[in-house]
C-alpha cells in the first residue's frame, strides 16, 4: 500500500463523500436497494479512519464488499452523477488503498 497516496485520496474524496453518500441512499435507495449496502459500508470505513487518526486502518474487508455489493464499482443506468461521483471516489480511494 502506498499510504501517501491512499491519504491523498482520503483528503480529495472524505468530505464529498460524507457529503453524497446519505443524499445518494435517500434518493435512489428504493430502486436500488444495494446502496443502503454501500453506505453502511462507507459508514464502517469513515468510523474506522477517524479513530485512526493519521494512522491507516484495515480496510480490506470493507474494499473487498464494496467491490461485491457494486460489481466492481459498475454504475448503474438509472442514477445520476452524484452517484456515479460516489462510485467513483470509492474506486479511486480502493485503487491508492492497494497500490
Amino acid at each position: 500500500m502506498d499510504k501517501a497516496a491512499f491519504r491523498e485520496k482520503q483528503q480529495e474524496h472524505l468530505e464529498t463523500l460524507a457529503q453524497y453518500v446519505p443524499v445518494v441512499a435517500r434518493v435512489h435507495g428504493t430502486h436500488h436497494p444495494e446502496f443502503h449496502q454501500v453506505r453502511a459500508v462507507y459508514d464502517q470505513m469513515a468510523d474506522k479512519l477517524a479513530k485512526a487518526g493519521g494512522e491507516t486502518p484495515a480496510l480490506d474487508e470493507e474494499f473487498a464488499s464494496l467491490r461485491g455489493i457494486t460489481n466492481g464499482y459498475t454504475v448503474p443506468d438509472d442514477v445520476c452523477e452524484s452517484y456515479e461521483a460516489v462510485y467513483q471516489m470509492l474506486k479511486e480511494l480502493d485503487d491508492a488503498y492497494h497500490a
